[in-house]
């Protein structure tokens, strides 16, 4: 079953941000546009390549609104630690979610129960609370902070302009497509 325009259930979770412990519930995600960033471990190969280059994009994010939350089944404690030991990780101005338990990598359906670590799963959240934009990778395969804010930027142009979409590879500035009669079998 999709997981796109579900609502995103109540959750209560520990995060490290900005050098403090924080608590991060669902009452923090209405208002802006909110992107869980699900990661498998700290301490890792891949991950801090995703990290980083997602620390690198945050102001970009930041500039639309939007609110960019890392999420891994380490503690907090283990975020903190990471972020001592690494510069990569030390530049990370976003909050790192603590998901322990596995509650909310379950919610998000990309817990892995044999192993109790999360797969790369980035999804898009609207103002609301929906979930708008998903995908899923397999624990090997990076993703790209850049690809994502323009998944972002397509996701916040539909949804303030209802009657348009955006058509492959759409960055801000280029043409939009009107669905009607008039396009069926012209593209």
């Amino acid at each position: 079953m999709s997981l796109i325009n579900k609502k995103v259930e109540n959750f209560n979770v520990n995060a490290y941000h900005n050098g403090e412990f924080k608590e991060v519930t669902q009452e923090s995600l209405k208002g802006k546009w909110s992107v869980f960033f699900f990661y498998p471990a700290d301490f890792t190969f891949v991950c801090p390549t995703e990290l980083g280059e997602l620390a690198d994009t945050y102001n970009k994010f930041k500039e639309l609104n939007i609110e960019v939350y890392s999420i891994s089944t380490d503690t907090h404690y283990a975020h903190k630690a990471w972020a001592d030991a690494s510069d990569t990780i030390a530049k990370i101005k976003f909050p790192m979610l603590a998901d322990p338990t596995g509650k909310l990598s379950k919610q998000f359906q990309v817990y892995l129960e044999d192993d109790g670590v999360a797969l790369r799963g980035t999804f898009i959240i609207n103002p609301e609370g929906e979930i708008k934009v998903y995908e899923i990778h397999d624990l090997g395969i990076g993703r790209s902070a850049s690809e994502l804010l323009r998944k972002v930027q397509a996701a916040q142009f539909v949804a303030a302009h209802g009657d348009q979409v955006c058509p492959a590879s759409w960055k801000p500035g280029e043409e939009t497509l009107k669905p009607g009669l008039d396009l069926i079998g012209k593209i």
